[in-house]
């Protein structure tokens, strides 16, 4: 909203985006993380914060263009540093077209071009060869898994990327979540939106029922040895399609919430599907 303020309470849409993201660059404590999306640096948090304030009449984004209409000082309300900070963007670009605003951010940050739809317009064949060489690319055939709690979701989806997942697999029983970002819905479109696939296998998941009174790690380690004999010997078939999908796509995670592997049943998954006749590959817990 302060961003905003000092662009006389309008922006349109895309330089909001860079603006924002350039502001976290400058920032001790970075306000949102930022993907590589089709136009370069994205939030969805942002995106979902700028939904909730047109909600409750804070601004209006009529003609692709963002307007603070609350009439309240944000500028004066931040600390002095955040404040600094964005006088120093406002400095630096904000006399800038869009166009040369997305073009200085692609010069400056290649990796958050590489998703771009737009990069080949403006940049000359040198700068888009850069922004080319900043995508990650990994040729060796691995099994990921990979959890989401503490992480926001553009810290995650980056986590994706820097990996080369090309299809991340959830392993849920249950895919709601009451992060942002982290329900079935929510991460396909983000997942699908850089490039990397999604698919839901609930069948390996586990049922919140047999999730209650968890609290040490006995709980967690007598919990998978039931889901070993009761679960997976059941579905060999869905452990097989996720092998089947490792073949065809060489690097792809198994996803759930817990950050601590050793807590969560993705381990003792990956471990069988490793097992299964054909497993030729690296299993990785990232």
């Amino acid at each position: 909203m302060a961003l905003l303020q000092v662009f006389d309470n309008q922006l349109h849409k895309l330089p909001l985006q860079k603006l924002l993201f350039l502001v976290t660059r400058y920032q001790q404590d970075k306000a949102y993380d930022f993907v590589p999306y089709k136009y370069g640096c994205f939030s969805f948090q942002a995106v979902a914060d700028l939904s909730t304030l047109k909600k409750y009449s804070k601004i209006t984004d009529s003609d692709d263009c963002y307007r603070n209409i609350s009439g309240e000082d944000y500028m004066g309300q931040l600390k002095p540093h955040d404040k600094s900070v964005i006088l120093r963007v406002k400095n630096l670009y904000g006399n800038m077209t869009n166009d040369e605003l997305v073009k200085s951010t692609y010069l400056s940050y290649p990796y958050y071009a590489i998703n771009s739809t737009i990069a080949e317009r403006i940049l000359t064949p040198e700068q888009l060869a850069k922004v080319k060489q900043a995508r990650p690319s990994k040729l060796k055939p691995v099994l990921f898994t990979i959890g989401y709690e503490g992480k926001t979701l553009e810290t995650y989806i980056n986590q994706l990327i820097l990996n080369d997942v090309k299809l991340l697999c959830d392993v849920r029983c249950n895919p709601l979540s009451m992060k942002f970002g982290f329900s079935k819905a929510q991460l396909q479109r983000s997942c699908e939106s850089v490039g990397i696939q999604y698919v839901h296998t609930p069948e390996v998941g586990i049922k919140s029922d047999k999730r209650q009174e968890l609290r040490t790690q006995a709980d967690y380690n007598k919990l998978f040895i039931d889901y070993k004999d009761d679960t997976l010997k059941s579905t060999l078939h869905i452990q097989k399609y996720i092998l089947s999908l490792l073949s065809d796509n060489k690097r792809i995670a198994l996803t759930c919430f817990e950050a601590n592997v050793c807590q969560c049943h993705r381990k003792p998954l990956a471990e069988a599907i490793s097992e299964l006749p054909g497993w030729q590959y690296e299993l990785n817990h990232i």
